[in-house]
């Protein structure tokens, strides 16, 4: 079934694992197991931006560089198959240009739509996480996994789908997290390892105080945003992701049904983060509005030359429809 992954990895030597600029758990552990189930290949992992500290908790993070692999026979890139999540790495000519004429492999779980314009092979299953597409891929290849790739494997998965509880977690995604903690992987030496690097500093505390004043609703307090602007990114995001920090809080607040983060840059860019309530699988869906995906529940977007003001009166006149088709 997954034959095009052993057909790829077949008479390579060398392989480079792209994430894309906005990496989360789900694309971390993703990479880091194609490093462990790809035992006798040269295998590095590469991602354009520095892995956000929050994700420090995954044992071989560092193993991630900025340092492109022009030398790799292939490259796999790992949940995303949007281009628009790619442009750091074809804003460089050389990278561009190396995309362009070696052999690629996508491996993604998202809905949106595949519009890599380089030319790649691909493996695209709607799932709950990229993780456990990875699994499914090693064990229809008949790949060994051991105890270091399915915690891996295992953290990418309770990463996407919020500990198992997401709206997207299947039979199959509990099937799998079994035989993982049959593999060797504890899910609450994994839970343990992940809430030490989540402890937050009295100086973040403070800020996330701020943050939670700073939070604006809209839509009879359907729809809450925040702005993140370029001075709290400098100064916070290297110790603590701001959208993490709060994006949890909007959403749990009585009556928001979609809650949004909203980042903005000194060169005009623009991003959101999307998270929906209980029942609400519309994040996508929003997303996609200003060329974005994701998850029903979970999704981001990206734009330029736009403000946040500009985002927010976007979001009050897209979201009312959008409700109306799961109310």
């Amino acid at each position: 079934m997954y034959s095009v992954f052993s057909e790829f990895v077949k008479n390579k030597n060398r392989i480079c694992v792209i994430q894309a600029e906005n990496p989360d758990g789900d694309s971390l552990g993703s990479a880091i197991a194609l490093d462990y189930l790809l035992p006798d290949k040269d295998v590095s992992l590469y991602c354009p931006v520095d892995i956000p500290k929050y994700l420090h908790y995954f044992s071989d993070w560092s193993r991630v560089t900025n340092e492109f692999d022009f030398k790799a026979d292939g490259y796999i890139i790992v949940d995303t198959a949007a281009e628009v999540l790619l442009s750091k790495l074809l804003d460089d000519a050389a990278i561009r240009n190396k995309l362009y004429s070696a052999p690629v492999l996508v491996i993604d779980h998202h809905e949106t739509p595949d519009d890599i314009e380089f030319p790649h092979e691909s493996i695209i299953e709607i799932r709950p996480a990229c993780a456990e597409l990875i699994y499914s891929i090693a064990k229809d290849q008949n790949i060994e996994i051991d105890v270091k790739a399915a915690e891996a494997i295992f953290q990418g998965i309770l990463s996407d789908t919020l500990g198992l509880t997401s709206s997207s977690v299947t039979a199959e995604t509990f099937e799998i997290a079994a035989d993982l903690t049959r593999l060797g992987a504890v899910i609450s030496d994994l839970e343990d390892r992940r809430r030490e690097f989540m402890k937050k500093s009295p100086r973040i505390l403070d800020y996330k105080a701020d943050l939670i004043k700073r939070i604006e609703y809209s839509l009879d307090g359907e729809l809450a945003t925040v702005h993140i602007p370029w001075d709290d990114i400098r100064e916070y995001s290297d110790e603590y992701n701001p959208n993490v920090l709060i994006l949890e809080e909007m959403r749990l607040v009585e009556g928001v049904k979609v809650a949004v983060a909203v980042k903005t840059y000194p060169d005009g860019k623009v991003t959101g983060k999307i998270r929906t309530a209980s029942g609400v699988p519309i994040a996508e869906k929003i997303a996609g509005y200003f060329g974005g995906g994701g998850h029903p529940q979970a999704a981001g977007f990206r734009t330029y030359d736009t403000t946040y003001e500009e985002v927010v009166r976007d979001l009050i006149k897209i979201t009312p429809e959008m409700l109306k088709d799961v109310q």
